[in-house]
This record gives structure tokens, sequence and C-alpha cells, in this order.
């Protein structure tokens, strides 16, 4: 294994973070200029957390502000395009969760049969809500939130053919982002810090290994279907619990060369969504498979109302039994999608997720969100974690209980 070298880490995050705020003012001095489109959103945010700290220097609230402006200009008849898209946040109490990113930076080229993408840009692959295994494109941004739906932006050259037999897409990956995580000062993380700094890959190359993958989606009656490959870096590291020349006790994020096979299903039969995804990943520590299934039914009307009410059931698999990240190994979710139909676009979506194998293990969420004004939203999160086990992913997190609110303002 060789360990990445990270001189001047803290000077570089400074001159990233001071590029990252002069593109964020350059929208507004562009406005101006014809032919490029202005958007995106700007906010302000709050954690409170519900217990206090399980350990030393966590808080008890924090505050951050948070940025992202998007540029899109288009020529050629429409058939190229350019889509930029920088994001900012800075917080009150972590200073790993203050950080820049570019979550898009790309130049699309379409054709009638095909297109190509080539630059920074965010794929998204699955179907299921409680986890999403196929998604493997990008690396998930967990300073953001904890349910990982944030991602990092990805280097990428892209390639999507079109047909009647489907579409195929091929993604050639040629720069590797680590995953983020919280620092010694911010919540949800485990008892001792994780070093990523220090991170350690497999392959000589590092983050510059050039990684592959292929994905195949047709929709056939009413199925969707989507068979996908990929052989490269593994965005999902391994935590090695090391200890420092002072013997002071550090995790290290090791990542390895893998290739995973999946497999997403969707069904769509009345009122009923049914749901799958499935993965095979071999090169790790261990080969293993995992999988998700589930539906959601949803009610139109209830009760003779404005409102929809969708039931949602998953069950989720994961054969690895020592890994921080496989928390749903025999585990089932159920949720509620209360949607109100009204011009504020009011939508509420809560979930509770058991483990079926200790009843004192389990996870819980809400999320809310409605607009204000054309211009303002209101969204809200709570996230509510319980185990007794102290070799469980949630036990790290057993007092991190908290609720977050977000004032959005959309240009």
């Amino acid at each position: 294994m060789t360990v990445t070298a990270c001189a001047g880490r803290d000077s570089l995050k400074q001159g990233a973070i001071a590029l990252m705020l002069s593109a964020m003012v350059s929208p507004w001095a562009l406005a101006d200029m014809p032919g490029i489109d202005i958007s995106g959103s700007a906010g302000v945010e709050t954690r409170y957390f519900l217990q206090d700290a399980a350990y030393p220097e966590q808080p008890r609230s924090q505050v951050s502000a948070f940025a992202s402006p998007e540029l899109y200009t288009e020529w050629n008849d429409r058939m190229d395009s350019i889509l930029f898209k920088p994001f900012l946040r800075l917080d009150q109490r972590d200073e790993k969760r203050t950080h820049a990113d570019i979550r898009e930076l790309m130049w699309m080229h379409a054709a009638d049969s095909w297109e190509t993408r080539i630059g920074i840009s965010k794929v998204f692959w699955g179907q299921t809500e409680s986890i999403h295994l196929v998604d493997i494109i990008n690396q998930t941004d967990m300073v953001e939130n904890i349910d990982g739906e944030d991602k990092l932006g990805q280097p990428m050259i892209n390639l999507n053919v079109y047909g009647d037999w489907g579409t195929l897409s091929g993604f050639v990956l040629p720069y590797f982002r680590e995953r983020t995580f919280p620092g010694e000062d911010g919540r949800l993380r485990p008892p001792v810090e994780i070093r990523d700094s220090d991170a350690s890959y497999e392959s000589d190359d590092e983050e510059k290994h050039i990684d592959i993958a292929l994905r195949w989606q047709r929709s056939m009656g009413d199925w969707e279907i989507g068979l996908s490959y990929f052989d490269g870096t593994t965005r999902e590291p391994e935590l090695l619990a090391l200890a420092d020349a002072n013997n002071t006790p550090y995790i290290q994020p090791y990542y390895a060369q893998i290739q995973q096979y999946g497999v997403d299903l969707l069904k769509v039969q009345g009122a009923w969504l049914l749901k799958f995804e499935g993965i095979y990943r071999a090169g790790q520590s261990e080969d293993f498979a995992a999988a998700v299934a589930g539906f959601e039914r949803t009610s139109v009307g209830i009760f003779d109302t404005n409102y929809d009410l969708g039931v949602l059931v998953e069950y989720q698999y994961d054969e690895r039994d020592d890994n921080f990240f496989a928390t749903g190994q025999n585990d089932i979710m159920l949720g509620l999608r209360w949607i109100w139909n009204d011009i504020d676009g009011t939508e509420i979506l809560t979930g509770f997720i058991q483990d079926l194998d200790n009843s004192d293990t389990y996870s819980a969420f809400v999320e809310a969100s409605s607009r204000m004004t054309d211009n303002w939203r209101w969204k809200l999160d709570a996230y509510f974690f319980s185990s007794d086990q102290t070799d469980d992913t949630f036990y790290y997190m057993r007092r991190d209980d908290h609720i977050q609110v977000a004032l959005e303002y959309y240009f």
C-alpha cells in the first residue's frame, strides 16, 4: 500500500475556497452577457443535536452558509452546451465541513443517436429509496449530509448511444475523488479521527488510476431495466484502525481496486412501483453480494382531499458482517410519502429502518420542504439513531440525533 502525500493541505484548501468564492461571484458579473443563463441557490442552515455529544469537542449546534450557482450556455442549434455548477459551504464549527467543490463543469455534444459529455459531472444510477447500491460513479460527500445523497463532481469522458435496443453508456474516469469525512470538531463520526489526508490505495497510481464503467438501460413495457459494470477504485473505503508515532489512534481510509456488477429494476403497475437493486462486488477484503427490494404504493386524493399518500417498504440485505458502511445487512424500511399537491410543492417523507437481527438497532428520518415564495424555500431534515452493539455503525452516532433546518433562496 502507498500513502498519499498531503503537504500544504491547508494552503491548498484555502486557495480552493478562494477560487470557488471568485467563481461564485462571477455569475452576477456575467449576468448581462448574452447567451448565458444564470440560476442556482444560496442559503443558511442550522443543525441542532438533541443530546450531548458522545466525544469531546463536539458541538451541540452548528450554523453554516452555502451557495450553488449554475451557469449554462448552448450553441450550434442546441447541439452543444456547457454547464458550470460550483458549490461552497462555510461551517461555523467543523473545518472539514467548510469546503468547496466543482459539482459540474461539463461540455455536452448531442447528435441524433448519441451524445458525449466531457468534464466534471454527476451521474445517478438506481431505483430504490432507502439505499442506492448500484450508484457508483460519483463519490459521496459525507460532510454534507448523513444520507449519502450529496455527491462530489467526478471528472469523466462519457459516451451515450441510443437505439431501439435501449441506451448504452460508457465512462472513462481519469481521476479519483476521496470521500469527505467530518473533522474532530464535527458530529456524525467514529470516536477517533478519520485522517483522510493519509488515505492509502491498492493501486500504485493512487487517485490517478483510470476507472471504467458501463451501463445498459431500457424500457420494456412496464419495466425499466438497468445493467451496470464498474472496474476501478472503490468509492467506499475500508477504514483501518492505526496508531501514529505518538501512539495516538486514528482511522486511515484504504481504497481498493474492485469490480462491481449491478442490476436495477423498476416496474410501474398502476398505483404500485416495484423496485430492486442488487450488486456483486469483488476485490475488497471480501467479495460480497448485496440487494434491496421493495415497493411504493400511492393513494391519490386520500380521504377525499387533495393529498396523495405513498407507502414504502424495502428490505435490505448485505453479506458483509464487519464493515462501517454496510448498515443494511438484514434490515427493513417502512416509510410514508405525503404529497400536498399545493402550489408550494409541499412534500414530507418519513422512514424507519429496523435491524431484524437486533431490536435495539434502528434509524429513522424525516425530510420535508415547501416554497414560501417564488424564490424562497424552507427545508427540514431530522435523523435518529439507536444501537447498543459496539461494533455497529449506528453505535458511534447513538447520541447524534439531530434536526436540520435550511432556508434557501433560488435565483
